[in-house]
């Protein structure tokens, strides 16, 4: 094999070059196979790329040799001399006579992946070296705008997308993995009580529409002031968390077989008002007498049963007001990490911040829901985000909702895998409220009013993986709590029971 005398990388002092973790035979030997053989390059491209190079003269040369290969034209030391005999650090090493001898170093086609992962390996422990070096160096700098809390997110950030490097990019994969992943999700949902292959939301009706929550969706739950958004999700998280049960999936993996860990951003209830609505749920006990303190004893004590049973519950809440989607996605990725994360909440949409880069509100809630859709993907979870109506459903005799009605409708609709909303028809009848003294028309709206009494409907105006339609379900306004609708065959049914 020839001898092959390596450039010393522009910019890093001698001593720094032995420490910081290389290979230069195997970037040389590598280099080598491809100028050779340009089918190697097809092999490796998925794992390394220019960046990961040690030596700046043989990223140089990988990336003119990926340009030509892109092209279906070929890379071979007399191709590439045109492209590089200019170039300074060849000259150093002693012009187009270098990618010969590169050539002559070649690599068997076979051991050309292993050198790639080598080479990839050693450019992330220099990143985590840079890394170490950057963040230890802000923390020197004691600067007023750059706060340790602050410094601690981003340092955070950039350590899960190095972590995260390289996992995304499966490229093309054959008909058959397809088919047998579908086989398996298919499985697993007949297996599953309820023959659901997502997450159950706890509400029957619901789960037979969506089929569940399913992994890597955005769902949009929305609504008007009062409709009961806000108590839908918290039903939703509390009945997934309720669920949790542990175990191994069918993919060998150890998670949540049954159930999950719920994440619950709620940026505009704190997580004691959110805690309350849950225990009003869980104890049957109206909210406004858990504020008042307005209680028995005996409803007291169930009070406190209710508060005892949920404290094994997997439901993490962070009711940090106006995050910024950077930050909301970094938590989320720390809450992964450290306690598992299967569904992620988000109360509500438009209270989260964008990067700021944006002056227009079209374009930051564009930036947040495409945010919140990569964090669905990411952590492969469903992701459930609140969203506020425009008033010009109050402005329609019909006021059920519709996709039109969303703010900012053209990013969130798009970027959305299902968009729901809620209605409660009960709300509205109750203030066209007739005179007393109108008694014809005041016993029609008795009549309507007993017929939409505890009842809502969650209309679904768009779904990805189903059709679009509408679900009933009974609506507690006291203990703010969704349910199963009790069908009217099932309510005789019930009555024989007693």
């Amino acid at each position: 094999m020839n001898e092959i005398t390596a450039f010393n990388p522009t910019g890093i002092q001698a001593a720094e070059a032995d420490t910081m973790p290389h290979s230069i035979e195997a970037e040389q030997q590598l280099l080598g196979a491809i100028l050779t053989n340009n089918d190697i390059y097809d092999r490796v491209a998925s794992i390394i790329g220019p960046k990961h190079f040690y030596d700046p003269v043989h990223a140089r040369i990988f990336e003119t040799a990926a340009n030509r290969i892109a092209k279906n034209a070929l890379a071979s030391p007399v191709t590439l001399k045109a492209f590089l005999e200019d170039d300074e650090g060849l000259k150093e090493l002693g012009g187009p006579a270098y990618l010969a001898r590169l050539a002559g170093a070649a690599i068997s086609a076979f051991a050309a992946r292993d050198y790639a992962q080598m080479i990839y390996d050693f450019a992330i422990r220099r990143e985590l070296i840079a890394l170490g070096e950057t963040v230890a160096a802000k923390a020197r700098k004691v600067d007023v705008e750059s706060e340790p809390k602050e410094q601690i997110v981003q340092a955070e950030q950039e350590l899960y997308q190095l972590a995260e490097q390289g996992t995304s990019e499966s490229g093309f994969q054959s008909f058959l993995k397809a088919v047998t992943d579908a086989v398996n999700v298919a499985n697993a949902a007949y297996q599953r009580d309820g023959e659901l292959s997502g997450i159950s939301t706890g509400l029957d009706d619901l789960d037979k529409w969506l089929g569940g929550l399913h992994k890597s969706d955005l769902v949009i739950l929305a609504g008007r002031p009062s409709m009961g958004k806000t108590s839908l999700a918290t039903n939703i998280a509390f009945n997934v968390a309720k669920a949790y049960k542990k175990g191994v999936k069918p993919d060998g993996t150890e998670g949540a077989i049954n159930g999950g860990v719920v994440g619950f951003y709620s940026l505009e209830m704190s997580a004691e008002q959110l805690a309350s609505r849950i225990l009003s749920e869980a104890s049957e006990i109206p909210s406004t007498q858990i504020k008042s303190g307005d209680m028995t004893e005996a409803e007291f004590r169930r009070f406190v049963d209710a508060a005892k049973s949920l404290e094994a519950c997997p439901l993490f809440i962070d009711d940090t007001p106006a995050l910024p989607i950077s930050q909301l996605a970094a938590r989320a990725r720390r809450l992964k990490r450290t306690h598992g994360l299967d569904v992620l909440m988000v109360d509500y949409l438009q209270l989260v911040r964008g990067t700021g880069r944006s002056e227009n509100r079209v374009n930051e809630i564009s930036e947040i829901t495409m945010g919140l859709k990569a964090i669905a993907k990411e952590l492969n979870i469903p992701v459930i985000a609140l969203s506020q109506l425009s008033r010009q459903v109050e402005n329609r005799e019909d006021k059920r909702p519709q996709l039109s009605d969303l703010r900012e409708s053209g990013s969130i609709e798009q970027d959305a895998d299902v968009v729901m909303f809620v209605y409660r028809e009960e709300y509205y009848k109750e203030r066209e409220k007739p005179g007393d003294h109108e008694m014809e028309k005041m016993a029609a709206w008795q009549e309507e009013m007993a017929r939409l009494h505890g009842k809502a409907e969650v209309v679904i105006g768009k779904a990805r993986h189903g059709p679009i339609g509408h679900v009933e379900l009974s609506f507690e306004g006291k203990f703010t709590r969704f349910g199963n609708l009790v069908k009217p065959w099932q309510q005789d049914a019930g009555d024989r029971n007693f």
